[in-house]
């Protein structure tokens, strides 16, 4: 693959035929992880692959004075759905921009453990009032709301432009009480310098506005033999929409993490050379 430039690229459309290559490059749409200890250094090395990460999106908070607009009354909510750590984050920016208290017997769910435990910045953590999902997926995360729906009065903390309609079709469904609340926004980043100079085998997406992004900068992008990783039902349901094809799937009952799925990828690919 060259470097995405408006040179090489031809207009979209339909599915694209991905050669097998080699996987040598690899571009993680996220910021670089902090700690040395990080599973995709270990990736790195088991693979002798290179890891570049940039995030292909910013997020940017909801003031409160435009927050105030939707109506809502966070103390009023008993039970309140988290699905990353930004939301988390721009949950408690709002609560104390617009001093609220948060009783303690609030319950917290959240998609995964980790997610769950960043709570632990932010408030006693206690395993009573902070459930999460077994595996990563949102049908994990229902069968724990589902236990909680009759006596809860839920607050789904998300994104102005990127809510998971996954969930919220499902807290429809089963008639739970809820109203979403919108306390950030996705913005796209100019990635074009990122491509100048440097060409991926691999990219992996995390959100829906990720795909959007690339597409914000390269509205002609064609995927030819680029592969593609995506995490979460909706960025996988992104690619696919945009006619590309998905090489990498997560998370997955064995693949629970975007880590582990590379992992398994290349893995599968070692063992047919």
């Amino acid at each position: 693959m060259h470097p995405i430039t408006s040179e090489n690229m031809s207009s979209k459309g339909g599915k694209n035929s991905v050669a097998v290559r080699s996987v040598k490059q690899i571009l993680i749409t996220q910021p670089r992880p902090e700690s040395d200890k990080s599973p995709y250094y270990e990736l790195a090395r088991k693979f002798n692959v290179e890891l570049d990460f940039c995030p292909f999106i910013k997020l940017e908070g909801i003031p409160a004075k435009d927050f105030r607009k939707q109506k809502i009354d966070i103390a009023s909510y008993s039970g309140i759905v988290f699905t990353s750590r930004n939301a988390i984050d721009h949950f408690f920016r709002l609560c104390e921009e617009m001093k609220v208290s948060i009783s303690q017997d609030t319950k917290y769910f959240c998609i995964t453990e980790a997610v769950a435990l960043y709570l632990q910045k932010f408030i006693l953590y206690r395993k009573r009032k902070v459930f999460f999902g077994a595996d990563g997926t949102n049908k994990s995360l229902f069968d724990v709301i589902a236990k909680h729906k009759a006596n809860e009065k839920f607050l789904y903390v998300c994104s102005e432009n990127q809510q998971d309609n996954e969930i919220v079709s499902w807290l429809k469904a089963h008639q739970c009480e809820f109203t979403l609340a919108f306390m950030y926004r996705s913005v796209s980043c100019d990635i074009k310098p990122l491509f100048a100079k440097k060409s991926y085998d691999l990219i992996c997406f995390f959100t829906p506005s990720g795909i959007k992004s690339l597409f914000d900068s390269f509205p002609d992008f064609a995927q030819k033999d680029l592969l593609i990783g995506a995490f979460g039902s909706n960025t996988i349901r992104a690619v696919e929409e945009q006619g590309l094809q998905l090489s990498i799937a997560a998370p997955a009952p064995k693949a629970p993490s975007m880590v582990a799925a590379i992992d398994q990828f290349l893995s599968a690919r070692t063992a047919k050379k």
